[in-house]
C-alpha cells in the first residue's frame, strides 16, 4: 500500500506541475486546483467516515441480534461445505463465515453501505486467526476479492438514478449487471486462488496461536465452534428459497428495493424474539462498536480519497482517458464511458457523480448504448480503493501482500464483461 499511496500522490503532482508550467495566461492554476482538491477530499472523508457511523451502528446492532439467536450460524452451516472449499484455513463453523455470508448478501441484493458492517465484522474474525497481526492473510484476500467483484443481483442505486434520469427501463441493467459481475467474480475468485498458491510456502514449524489483535472486536467473547454442517438436502432447499427469492425480487424490480431494508430490520428482530434473544439489549452491545470502528479507518479514508481526487484534480485521470479512448471505442467502450470505469475502482462518490451527469445528457440519456454500459459498469464494479482502506484499516493490516492484484483484475473483467453484455443484450455504439 506504501507504493501504491506513494504512486498515485507523484502522479497527480507531476501532472499537475506540468500543465502548471505550460498553462495559457487566461487559464486556471492546476496547482491551485490540486490544493483544494486536497483540502475538500480530505474534510470529504471526514464526513464520509462519521457518515458511516449510523450503518455501523445498526447493522452490528443487527448482527448482534441475528448472532444471538444463532441465524448467523445457522446460514454459515448451511453454507459451510462451499465455504470451507473456498477458505480451507478457516476452522469448520468460524463466525467469519456466516459475516462473509451476510457481507456478500447484502452486495447481491445491492444494498450499498449496508454490506461494509458486515464485511468489517467479518475482517474482525478473519483477524483472529491471524498469525501475523499486520498482514493479511491468504483468507482475508480473497474474501476481499469476492467482495470487490461485487455480484449483484439487484443494483438499486443505479436503477434509481436511471429512474431519476428520466428511463423508460430503469431495470434494463438487471440482466447485463448479474452476468458481468458472474465473471468478475469468478476472475477473483481464480486470480485470488492463484496468487494465493503461488506465494504459499511450506511451513518451517507451528505457527503461534491466533489471538485477537487490537482491531479484532476486542473485548468480545469468542463464539464456541458450530456443529457439524447441516445435511445436503437442507443446504439444496435453502438454495432453491433463495432463488425463488431473488427470481420475485427480479420480476418485481424497482418496487422491491424500498422493501429490502425495513424488511432485514424486521426479519433479524423477529428472529431474535422468537429465539428468545433481548432483542434491545443485544442491540445496543453490537451497536456499540460502530463508533469505534468509523474512527479507526478514517486516517485510512483520508489517505485514499486524498491521492484519488489529486489524480483526478492534477488531471491525470483526463490525459488517460484522452490516450486510450481511441482504442477502447473499436471494441464497444466509447471515450464518453472511460470516466465512470477509469474512476469506479478509485472513488464510488466520484464515478456515481460522472454517471449521473452522463444520464443527464441529453445527447446521451440513460437509454442509448452508453447510457446503459455506465449503468452496467457502475454496478457491476466496486471501489476497489476504498473497500480496500476500509477493510483493512478497521483490523490494521498494513501489508496487503498481492490483496490489489486479483481485486484490480475482477474490476478489468467486470468493465470487459460489461461491454460484451451490454453489446449483446443492446447491440454496439
Amino acid at each position: 500500500m506504501n507504493r501504491i499511496f506513494a504512486l498515485l500522490v507523484f502522479t497527480a503532482f507531476g501532472s499537475a506541475a506540468f500543465r502548471e508550467l505550460f498553462r495559457p495566461e487566461d487559464a486556471g492554476s492546476p496547482m491551485e486546483a490540486l490544493s483544494r482538491a486536497m483540502l475538500d477530499s480530505a474534510a470529504a472523508a471526514v464526513q464520509l467516515a462519521f457518515g458511516l457511523i449510523g450503518a455501523m451502528t445498526l447493522f452490528l446492532g443487527l448482527v448482534k441480534v441475528a448472532e444471538n439467536g444463532g441465524l448467523l450460524r445457522w446460514v454459515a452451516r448451511v453454507l459451510q461445505p462451499l465455504l470451507q472449499r473456498l477458505f480451507p484455513e478457516i476452522p469448520a463453523g468460524h463466525p467469519a463465515m456466516g459475516a462473509m455470508v451476510l457481507n456478500l448478501s447484502a452486495n447481491i441484493l445491492g444494498l450499498g453501505n449496508a454490506a461494509t458492517p458486515f464485511g468489517i465484522r467479518a475482517m474482525q474474525e478473519l483477524n483472529r486467526l491471524n498469525p501475523n497481526p499486520g498482514t493479511a492473510t491468504d483468507a482475508m484476500v480473497l474474501f476481499l476479492a469476492i467482495n470487490t467483484s461485487s455480484l449483484t443481483l439487484l443494483p438499486t442505486g443505479v436503477i434509481a438514478l436511471r429512474a431519476a434520469a428520466g428511463s423508460a427501463d430503469p431495470a434494463a441493467i438487471l440482466p447485463t449487471t448479474l452476468l458481468a459481475t458472474a465473471c468478475s467474480t469468478t476472475a477473483a475468485i481464480g486470480a485470488a486462488k492463484l496468487f494465493a498458491r503461488s506465494r504459499r510456502k511450506k511451513p518451517r514449524g507451528k505457527a503461534p496461536a491466533p489471538s485477537a489483535p487490537e482491531g479484532a472486536g476486542a473485548g468480545e467473547p469468542e463464539a464456541p465452534p458450530l456443529p457439524p454442517p447441516l445435511p445436503l438436502r437442507v443446504g439444496v432447499v435453502s438454495l432453491f428459497a433463495l432463488v425463488a427469492v431473488i427470481a420475485l425480487l427480479l420480476l418485481a424490480g424497482r418496487s422491491a428495493s424500498p422493501w429490502i431494508l425495513p424488511s432485514l430490520m424486521v426479519g433479524f428482530l423477529l428472529y431474535g424474539w422468537i429465539q428468545g434473544v433481548k432483542v434491545y439489549e443485544a442491540f445496543i452491545e453490537g451497536a456499540r462498536g460502530g463508533f469505534e470502528v468509523a474512527v479507526r479507518i478514517l486516517p485510512y479514508l483520508v489517505a485514499i480519497l486524498v491521492a484519488v481526487d489529486m489524480l483526478r484534480a492534477g488531471g491525470a485521470l483526463e490525459v488517460l482517458v484522452n490516450l486510450i479512448g481511441r482504442w477502447t471505442g473499436t471494441i464497444g467502450l466509447p471515450a464518453d464511458a472511460l470516466p465512470v470505469a477509469l474512476t469506479r475502482p478509485l472513488s464510488g462518490s466520484g464515478s456515481f457523480a460522472i454517471l449521473a451527469s452522463i444520464l443527464k445528457d441529453p445527447a446521451i440519456g440513460p437509454d442509448s448504448y452508453t447510457g446503459l454500459l455506465v449503468s452496467t459498469i457502475q454496478g457491476s464494479t466496486e471501489t476497489t480503493f476504498y473497500v480496500l482502506a476500509v477493510y483493512f484499516g478497521a483490523v490494521q493490516v498494513h501489508r496487503l501482500r498481492y490483496a490489489l492484484a486479483p481485486a484490480l483484475l475482477a474490476d478489468l473483467t467486470g468493465i470487459l464483461a460489461s461491454v460484451v453484455a451490454c453489446r449483446f443484450f443492446f447491440g454496439g455504439p
